[in-house]
């Protein structure tokens, strides 16, 4: 009876961790708002508010100048059952040298990224003892940045925004052992994440190729095998009144709303929890690149395309042994 109760505590804990990561933002967003909106409209005490966005008025660059991570957040207990609860394993194909810098681009986004947070995010999946001497800046959105208190949650996992400014500052102000974590596919990614899909939205995307050739650092692909089967997602009818309604909310603020559920708080129940399947990340070779500060298209072009030649690689090696099939391909769109 003991150890039934200690398993069941630790399956609520681990359900705690990715329920509370996954409401956290909406729950500080709504928060500071209404919170704000109270403190000006019904009390009088607005200076309390004035002082906030004064701060972040004076804080506005730091996601991009590095961030500020805190690394007892990372190495919160909490994270450990997070990885726990699906469970996450990253592996490497490669020891990775200290002495330089790299851009690591993740695939496949999935609905929430678990895999690319746990990993890359917090310490409990092992990276500093798999990379030893690497700092790992895991790069969003600017958007999650806008909000106080949230922003500062974000940024003490060690995150930083995606934007071209804060990748040359990390490649040029941080010295070296730097690790940029790119999840190259975006929320565009989201609506082509459904269990067994291989498909990644990549070959319109080299803005990340550019930037690593003129810092003249190498590029390591990683694959989730796994990360796709986390929810499973209902696909309209193309041409359909919500189908429409889909691409035109897409082509307005770039966001492609998927209808997705998982699981509830018990294993059979529907919800929006993520199923509990293992994810395993396999980080590939670098992919050394020269430094042209100006690179023509046609230069990116070029290690564009050998960046995905080294990703099919990764992918094919690897993908029987996470149940995919020998005939089936890594799709390019």
């Amino acid at each position: 009876m003991l150890l039934f109760l200690k398993k069941d505590f630790k399956t609520a804990l681990e359900v705690f961790a990715i329920f509370q990561w996954a409401l956290s933002a909406f729950l500080i967003v709504t928060t500071v708002v209404l919170v704000n909106l109270y403190l000006v409209i019904f009390t009088s005490y607005w200076p309390v508010t004035v002082l906030i966005l004064t701060w972040l008025a004076f804080d506005w660059k730091t996601p991009e100048r590095g961030g500020r991570r805190f690394n007892c957040v990372r190495k919160w207990c909490l994270w450990k059952h997070y990885c726990d609860y699906f469970p996450l394993k990253l592996l490497k194909t490669q020891d990775i040298s200290p002495s330089c810098n790299y851009i690591l681009a993740c695939h496949p986004h999935g609905l929430m990224s678990h895999s690319c947070f746990g990993h890359f995010s917090t310490e409990t999946s092992g990276f500093s003892k798999i990379f030893p001497g690497i700092t790992p800046y895991i790069l969003t959105l600017g958007a999650f940045f806008w909000v106080p208190f949230l922003r500062e949650y974000i940024m003490s996992t060690g995150a930083c925004s995606v934007s071209q400014s804060s990748m040359d500052f990390l490649l040029t102000h941080r010295g070296t052992g730097n690790m940029l974590i790119v999840v190259v596919g975006g929320l565009a990614e989201c609506r082509y994440s459904q269990p067994g899909s291989s498909t990644l939205v990549l070959k319109n995307r080299s803005g990340f190729v550019r930037v690593a050739l003129r810092h003249g650092v190498a590029l390591i692909p990683a694959y989730a095998f796994g990360e796709t089967d986390l929810y499973d997602q209902y696909i309209f009818t193309p041409g359909g009144l919500i189908n429409r309604f889909q691409m035109w909310f897409r082509s307005m603020v770039r966001i492609y709303p998927c209808a997705f559920y998982g699981r509830g708080f018990t294993k059979n129940s529907w919800g929006l929890l993520p199923y509990a399947r293992p994810v395993t990340t396999i980080v590939g070779e670098p992919l050394p690149l020269p430094k042209i500060e100006n690179p023509s298209q046609e230069i990116v072009a070029k290690y564009h395309a050998l960046y995905i030649d080294a990703l099919r690689k990764l992918f094919d090696q690897h993908k029987t042994k996470f149940g995919i099939s020998e005939t089936q391909e890594l799709v390019i769109i």
